[in-house]
């Protein structure tokens, strides 16, 4: 019984995963977020670098901009929080060391090659979705 529960969970995280986005050229990925850029704030130097990083990331298997997919989109991260240094630190370290639990029960996978200063930059731009 334990393996065929073991084999479900596993089973239902991949497909949670399987995204096609993924295997999306990062300039789609880029031209998705500028397209949500275009209608909000103005852009600010982290914002614009922000965007760029995440462009290039892997942000966009999991998150979108407007709406929910694996992980929330990041509108909804940016009503949630404040703009404040000690939530940037927190969020920032969250990219870096994943997390599980606030959105979910999905975890959100650890990004150790992202330096600190870039998850910083990250966030900023997530947040600046604020309406």
């Amino acid at each position: 019984m334990k393996k065929v529960f073991v084999i479900l969970s596993f089973s239902c995280f991949v497909i949670a995963c399987g995204g096609n986005d993924a295997n999306t050229p990062k300039e789609e990925r880029k031209e998705e977020a500028e397209q949500v850029a275009e209608v909000t704030k103005p852009k600010s130097e982290d914002y614009t670098k922000g965007l760029e990083l995440v462009a290039k990331s892997d942000c966009f298997t999991c998150h979108k901009v407007k709406e929910a997919a694996v992980g929330p989109a990041y509108e909804a991260v940016a009503a949630k929080y404040e703009l404040n240094d000690a939530v940037v630190d927190s969020l920032a370290h969250k990219i870096i060391k994943g997390g599980a639990g606030n959105w979910g029960s999905v975890p959100m996978t650890p990004h150790p090659q992202v330096t600190l200063e870039d998850a910083k930059t990250m966030v900023k731009y997530v947040l600046a979705l604020k309406k």
